[in-house]
């Protein structure tokens, strides 16, 4: 029987960096989350920081790649708590490397990640949104999809490929599943994570005198976009890709 008590956000790549911030974000608003991610010791440091926020938590261990393993948590969160009220599709790769150098199997694993891991994961979410009288998706773009390449020299085309194939997934599904499901995506610009920290530790000052805020970002500024798509009411916004980069200028 649907719990219509509890309000829920499954979210990919959830252990750490951005993926964490929204699940904490979106925990103090009073959702109960479920984590996928890769990373055993991070999902649990995660889900014990959402616990002490007193809300409920799933973890799953789990490559978004895997169609059917996607299918069997979304079953399994459906079997246990009956809806699925957010999608936030986060998980992602980047690979910098040029047309020359990168293999086809890096390519395939590129698209893979970022573009066939969002679908694996919306297709079974759907019908349980349809059948709860709605739901809300997010999607990870880049701010690469617009400009080819933020901040870099280094070709990134195979992974700008896989996050603009996000930004037409987003507009179609936003049509075809409106106006139950709202659709949207978000498209980052510079984010300090724990991945991207040494990177950006490097050239801060630079990136930094390129955006108009004069900062670089942090998943806390995600995080709040994110939990304003997954909780606006009423919500006139879909279809749409909210670039998240303190007016960027210099690419």
């Amino acid at each position: 029987m649907r719990d219509v008590s509890r309000k829920v956000a499954l979210i990919t790549g959830g252990g750490r960096g951005i993926g964490r911030g929204c699940a904490l974000d979106l925990a103090r608003h009073g959702f109960d989350i479920v984590l996928v991610d890769l990373i055993e010791d991070d999902l649990a440091r995660t889900a014990q920081e959402i616990r002490d926020l007193s809300r409920d938590v799933l973890t799953f261990i789990a490559d978004v790649r895997d169609h059917k393993r996607a299918a069997e948590i979304v079953r399994e969160v459906d079997e246990k708590w009956g809806r699925i009220d957010v999608l936030f599709n986060n998980a992602g790769r980047s690979m910098a490397k040029g047309i020359e150098e990168i293999s086809e199997e890096e390519f395939d694993a590129t698209i893979d990640i970022n573009l066939k891991g969002a679908f694996n994961y919306i297709q079974p979410t759907v019908p349980i949104m349809r059948r709860s009288g709605g739901g809300r998706i997010v999607n990870m773009s880049s701010m690469n999809a617009h400009t080819g390449g933020v901040t870099s020299a280094v070709s990134k085309f195979s992974y700008t490929a896989a996050k603009a194939g996000i930004l037409g997934m987003t507009k179609a599904l936003a049509k075809e599943l409106g106006p139950e499901i709202v659709v949207n995506a978000i498209c980052p610009g510079v984010i300090k994570t724990e991945r991207s920290n040494a990177m950006i530790e490097a050239r801060e000052a630079q990136l930094a005198a390129g955006i108009t805020l004069k900062r670089v970002g942090t998943p806390q500024d995600v995080a709040s976009v994110v939990t304003f798509l997954a909780t606006s009411e009423p919500n006139f916004l879909t279809g749409q890709d909210i670039q998240i980069d303190g007016f960027q200028w210099v690419r």
